[in-house]
This record gives C-alpha cells, structure tokens and sequence, in this order.
C-alpha cells in the first residue's frame, strides 16, 4: 500500500513545475490563507443565511458542528502523531519531488489542514447538501493541491478525509442526544444578538 501511496504521489506530483500558471494557481490554493480563510468567511454566511427561521437554526447547528468537528479532528491527528511519524514526501524524495510549498516539519500522516477542512465540509453537507457540496469541492481541491504541491501523500489525505468524516458522524450523534447543549449555545448567541 505504501508502495502505491508513493507512486501515486510521485506521479501527481511530476505535473508540477511544468506549467508557471498551474503552479502560481496550486501555489495559492495550497496556502495557509486562501481556503481557510474562504471557509472561515462562509461559515460567518452560512451562519446568517436563511429564509426562515428553522433553516437558519439548521445552518447555526452545522456551522456549531463544524467547528466542534474541526477541533475534534485536529486533535485525533494530534494523537496519532503522538505514536506515528511519516516524513513529508520532499523529506523521503529530496531529488524527485517538487516542492510548491514551505516545508512543514511536522509528521505527514495524517492531514491536519486537510481533516480541519473536510470537518468543516462534511459539517455543512450534513445540515444543507448545495452548500457542502460547495465546502466539500473546496477541501477536496486544497486535498489535491497539498498533494500537488509536495507537502502530503494522497494517503495522508485520504486519512485526515477519514477522520473528519468519523468526527462529524460523533459531533452529530452527541448533538442528537445531548440536544440541550447546542440549543442553549444558540439561545445565549440570540441573546447576545449573534445568531
């Protein structure tokens, strides 16, 4: 598998340097700002937006979920790094790959930037499928573009894809049960003429 996971990677990763534009466009999609800073902004819409007021209950859930979904998966990634270090591909690859990105020093399995914003994509998919689908493109082009870019293997993404799903399936779950809490999350948000 790990075999695969590396060919595939190099295989990605040979397009770049080929193309200034391709390269300039992946250089930006890959960055610690564009789509992070993208979803952070729609989330603060999604947050607002809504004919009704069940609607807008619904999406102040999810945008509730997705934040509690991100920090749940940043920390499962942060376990795991505890107890497994896969270098970055440029670390194991110094003559082969193409680096579009600052080297990160941190373990490459799984994805942290990719399981925060599958977190927050999958969170909005759950409570309105238009808007995920829109969430979910994003993360997946970031998802290729850290690939691209030289920073991850596909299976680091894949990984940090599967965590954020198994994190947003708890969040809901325990929102479902414990429905009291994020119902009173937002009467104090209403309060404070938040929400």
């Amino acid at each position: 598998m790990e075999i695969a996971d590396q060919n595939l990677f190099l295989w990605i990763n040979g397009m770049a340097g080929r193309y200034s534009p391709v390269d300039t466009f992946i250089t930006w999609v890959v960055s610690d700002y564009l789509i992070p800073v993208a979803m952070a902004l729609a989330l603060i819409a999604f947050w607002f937006a809504g004919q009704d007021a069940n609607t807008r209950r619904r999406r102040q859930i999810g945008v509730f979920a997705a934040l509690t979904s991100m920090g749940l998966s940043n920390w499962t990634v942060y376990i795991v790094n505890w107890y497994y270090f896969r270098p970055r591909p440029f670390v194991e690859f110094p003559d082969q790959v193409t680096l579009l990105f600052y080297p990160p020093t941190d373990s490459s399995f799984p994805s942290n930037a990719i399981a925060a914003a599958s977190a927050i994509a999958i969170a909005v998919w759950w409570v309105d499928r238009r808007a995920g689908a829109a969430f979910l493109a994003a993360a997946g082009l970031y998802a290729f573009a850290r690939v691209f870019a030289g920073v991850h293997y596909p299976l680091d993404v894949a990984a940090g894809f599967a965590i954020a799903a198994i994190a947003t399936f708890v969040v809901f779950t325990l929102f479902r049960l414990l429905r009291p809490i994020p119902d009173a999350v937002l009467r104090v948000a209403r309060a404070l003429c938040l929400a």
